[in-house]
């Protein structure tokens, strides 16, 4: 029985065989990452440092990349929390204080199954019209308010307050199925 290879799988081989092919993945995950890193460093600059790193780290190791048909973006996840994890292992010893429960709780958020959970949320994320794609991303990804989200896009704040309630309500309906 032959299966066929999903786009994705054929944007990694296609990456693995030529580094330069590299971008398009990085186009449909970036905002992932940033997301999922932003939310455990709470400094936009560091979060913005790490996904860097992240991608750097991603793109120096794609050939070493196994797919095992779990979303790309489970791997970079992982990428992340171990460079987060080291980020608070390092910090810890430069202050000289133990931050023993903050790695926990960093290492704990890398569960496969959350990982997996998180990956099939941007995905239906992905699939909203542009506008509610939008909106939901500045709102929980950037954690914009209402007011800066309708200034960023020159709406209402009733106009962005119903874009959010659209994309919400699909994404609950199809996260139920």
């Amino acid at each position: 029985m032959s299966q066929t290879k999903s786009e994705e799988e054929l944007l990694v081989e296609a990456a693995q065989k030529d580094p330069g092919r590299f971008a398009e993945l990085y186009k449909q995950n970036f905002h992932r990452v940033y997301a999922y890193v932003v939310r455990r460093v709470l400094d936009r600059s560091e979060a913005q440092d790490l996904t860097a790193h992240v991608f750097h780290q991603a793109l120096a190791n794609i050939e070493k990349y196994k797919w095992r048909g779990a979303p790309f973006v489970a791997w970079l996840y992982r990428i992340a929390a171990n460079a987060i994890a080291d980020r608070v292992r390092r910090r810890s010893l430069e202050s000289g204080e133990p931050r023993v429960e903050v790695l926990a709780g960093v290492v704990a958020q890398v569960d496969l199954e959350t990982i997996e959970r998180q990956a099939r949320v941007f995905q239906e994320v992905d699939k909203l019209p542009e506008d509610q794609r939008r909106v939901i991303f500045l709102r929980f990804a950037e954690e914009k308010s209402i007011r800066e989200i309708a200034d960023l896009l020159q709406r209402s704040e009733g106009a962005v307050k119903q874009l959010q309630f659209r994309g919400l309500e699909t994404l609950r309906s199809r996260l139920s199925e």
